[in-house]
């Protein structure tokens, strides 16, 4: 529904056309393909916040059907365990299975930039990053990436990976799932569902995309190259 249909609001290109901002040296040609990209913005953030709100409306998910038991840093935890004092956890799951050398460069660059947001999430929920390594490989990988605040866990002892991510033995997916506790009960509230809803020509990615590098590169005039992907590793200058 365009913003136009919604009372209160005002359409987005009269928005965009009062918008003082003018920056030095742009031409007529350019301040009036500005405008209208600027209105375009101005629906996109629209419609993110309507979507949002859609999802609060979500009916009651799924009672999580196993109090699983995670490896931590200090020890065994229970699922129920991990959202402490909240009644919110969401729950990265980090391609970092025993089968592979290295994690994956796409999780660890969203994970990385997760870390110093943390402070500021875990003001608010719980947050938890899973993946089926052993708890040692996974915080010695953590302490050589600098990370600081994430919470993570070691799922390899138990179901929770292929009962939320669709993992098979030998395989690891990325995923995002939020789970709520009310009056004792921890429910599935919210998964992405990306592999089957990419677009043609789109590399897998979720609907919505949390990496902020897509979005900063996205500002850029070339745009997301089609066929690159962060490294774990990049030379010295």
């Amino acid at each position: 529904m365009s913003s136009q249909a919604v009372p209160g609001l005002k359409p987005a290109i009269e928005l965009a056309r009062a918008a003082p901002r003018r920056f030095p040296g742009e031409s007529e040609a350019y301040r009036a393909a500005r405008t209208e990209l600027l209105a375009e913005e101005i629906e996109l953030r629209r419609h993110i916040e309507r979507v949002a709100a859609l999802r609060r409306t979500l009916p009651p998910g799924g009672e999580v059907p196993v109090d699983y038991v995670f490896q931590g840093p200090g020890g065994a935890v229970r699922f129920s365990e991990i959202f402490g004092d909240k009644d919110t956890l969401v729950v990265y799951n980090w391609m970092f299975g025993a089968h592979r050398e290295r994690p994956c460069p796409m999780c660890t660059a969203l994970l990385s930039a997760l870390d110093g947001e943390m402070p500021d999430i875990l003001h608010q929920v719980s947050f938890a990053v899973f993946a089926t390594s052993p708890i040692e490989r996974l915080t010695a990988f953590a302490r050589e990436r600098g990370w600081r605040y994430l919470r993570i866990y070691s799922s390899g002892g138990n179901r929770y990976n292929a009962d939320y991510d669709g993992e098979k033995p030998g395989q690891d997916e990325p995923a995002i799932n939020v789970f709520t506790r009310k009056e004792g009960v921890v429910r599935h509230f919210w998964g992405d569902e990306m592999e089957t809803t990419s677009d043609p020509g789109e590399d897998p990615r979720g609907a919505p995309d949390l990496m902020p590098l897509w979005n900063v590169l996205d500002l850029t005039p070339r745009g997301r190259a089609p066929k690159w992907y962060p490294s774990l590793d990049y030379p010295r200058a």
